[in-house]
């Protein structure tokens, strides 16, 4: 493929479109090229991914996360990025649902520093939260707190719990249920969402039960 500047708008739109994803104006792709050139250059010196490729990163990173987005339940005003290093998958819902508040928690400052540029630049108007998640001012909550990959779930889980007022948004794999579950067995678990691009990668979406 190009760089990720010029025809990436094009391309991105492409890839998406193979994942399934579609109605988003013109405007997104170009939000998600321009994402993509920061990802591409910052990477270079943080390691944010370790998929260097253009073409896998919006295959692998970028669709799965739109693909995500446009399959978060209808009525989330406010939602936390738990963890967000590469800005994924908060970035893309931000781009993807606009009518969402995203915040995006990152504790490392060079990663934290990187999603500020990216908010800056693409425009999407969402707030970084430099620190712990477990630091927030107590009281504060979200509709719904999103984490992907997550390599700790066992500590992150019950901290997101905290602040997770009706939803709790994992992009995880299939085998992890067992571990989620348990973690979290006072949601209600919804039928998981497989995410495309991947054999493993599903979208997992708990509840809180009501009453």
């Amino acid at each position: 493929m190009s760089g990720p500047s010029g025809g990436a708008a094009q391309e991105i739109e492409e890839a998406f479109a193979e994942a399934g994803i579609s109605g988003l104006p013109a405007s997104c792709y170009k939000q998600f090229s321009a994402y993509l050139a920061l990802l591409m250059r910052w990477n270079a010196r943080l390691s944010l991914t370790a998929i260097r490729e253009p073409a896998q990163i919006i295959r692998r990173h970028l669709a799965e996360c739109a693909f995500a987005a446009q399959r978060l339940p209808v009525g989330i005003e406010s939602l936390l990025d738990y963890g967000s290093g590469a800005g994924l998958p908060g970035i893309p819902f931000a781009i993807c649902r606009p009518e969402i508040r995203v915040t995006l928690a990152e504790a490392q400052g060079k990663k934290a520093s990187f999603l500020r540029e990216v908010v800056r630049t693409v425009g999407t108007g969402t707030e970084v939260y430099d620190g712990r998640v477990e630091t927030m001012s107590k009281g504060r909550a979200f509709h719904a707190v999103s984490m992907r990959a997550v390599e700790k779930m066992d500590l992150a889980i019950p901290i997101a719990l905290r602040v997770a007022g009706r939803y709790l948004l994992l992009l995880t794999t299939e085998q992890s249920a067992p571990a989620y579950e348990k973690l979290a067995h006072e949601l209600q678990w919804m039928e998981p969402v497989r995410l495309p691009n991947s054999e493993q990668m599903i979208l997992a979406i708990g509840q809180r039960r009501v009453g």
